[in-house]
């Protein structure tokens, strides 16, 4: 559950999509710095209620968590519409899912990662915040390529270079399955926090925030969504 001490270590910027893992990653943050703030990135995708749904998060994160709300600090949206047009892919068109020859689905936008963590870098030079936290995972994933801890590991190399700042980035998640985040997000939060997650965040590549699960709202068919639920059903039954 929430710590209530205000002995915290300097900040972090959480790169904040309203998805489960991101709000997670939030959690974890808030928990572990004394100042966090939180940036999202409009990329032309498919999915833009999660935009609508990352402010109904951050709006309830002070309501719910009262420990966490003096941390949370203020919210950047950096708009880089044009960029998901560039890789024409399924996650920023209307285009099928389907697996390319490649051996990626054809979800994967290329550079997508690398591109937020610049970004995230710049507004965190502006703001003082040298912690950047992303909740790319490499064990139950699709396997893009940008979500793996070496590329993060070169990227982290590349930033401090490139700006003569400390920065490090943080992947929480990066080594743990899809059931292990729901119970890393159940100790953080408890139930409250699961709650919010089920109830507020989105996941679905196809957009759907009508449908309801035990696990949250989506189509319960793509790739996201059977990824969401088999982890919420194997951290149920543990």
């Amino acid at each position: 559950m929430p710590s209530s001490s205000a002995d915290k270590p300097a900040g972090a910027l959480v790169l904040f999509s309203g998805g489960q893992d991101s709000t997670t990653c939030l959690a974890y943050a808030l928990e572990r710095y004394g100042r966090v703030e939180t940036v999202g990135f409009n990329y032309g995708q498919r999915h833009a209620v999660e935009l609508e749904c990352r402010q109904r998060v951050l709006a309830a994160i002070p309501q719910r968590f009262p420990a966490w709300s003096e941390r949370l600090g203020a919210d950047h949206m950096i708009d880089l519409s044009t960029f998901g047009a560039i890789g024409e892919t399924a996650l920023t068109s209307g285009t099928e899912i389907v697996m390319t020859g490649s051996g990626l689905p054809s979800t994967f936008v290329p550079g997508r990662n690398l591109a937020f963590f610049v970004y995230a870098a710049a507004v965190g030079h502006r703001r003082g915040l040298n912690v950047l936290v992303g909740g790319m995972c490499e064990t139950d994933y699709s396997g893009y390529p940008d979500c793996r801890h070496e590329t993060l590991q070169a990227l982290q190399s590349a930033i401090r270079l490139g700006t003569e700042i400390p920065f490090s980035i943080e992947t929480p998640l990066m080594r743990l399955s899809k059931a292990a985040s729901w119970a890393l997000a159940d100790e953080l939060g408890g139930k409250a926090l699961i709650d919010l997650i089920r109830e507020e965040t989105h996941t679905c590549y196809l957009g759907d925030h009508v449908t309801k699960h035990a696990w949250g709202y989506g189509c319960g068919r793509c790739p996201a969504c059977e990824l969401r639920a088999k982890g919420y059903e194997e951290w149920r039954a543990s």
